[in-house]
């Protein structure tokens, strides 16, 4: 992990687990490991390169786990770490506000 400097804590929770992708990919493994495919399938609409760099930040900042198996063809896990799952209850907590708060105002896939 690569320290870095932040004006607030908010702003380094948001550069560790925000942007549009990364939310998504947290909430995808809070409570399974996910291979590569499995992860870009839950995601049709992101490239595979955007996935990737996705993951290696993720795993950079301590979030996820990356496993991979020595194998033909390669097999790559992915799961979240001890840090990665204290995110889950934060993420939970965002879709129970948007519940309560702007269910009627709002249009999403459950």
């Amino acid at each position: 992990m690569t320290r870095r400097t932040y004006p607030c804590p908010v702003e380094a929770a948001i550069d560790m687990i925000g942007g549009k992708w990364k939310p998504r990919i947290v909430w995808a493994l809070r409570d399974r490991t996910l291979r590569f495919s499995e992860i870009q399938s839950e995601f049709p609409a992101m490239a595979q390169r955007t996935l990737s760099r996705q993951l290696r930040d993720l795993e950079q900042d301590g979030m996820i786990s990356r496993k991979a198996y020595p194998e033909i063809p390669p097999r790559v896990e992915y799961t979240l770490t001890a840090r990665g799952k204290t995110v889950v209850p934060l993420l939970e907590s965002l879709w129970d506000w948007v519940e309560d708060q702007m269910a009627d105002s709002l249009e999403y896939m459950k």
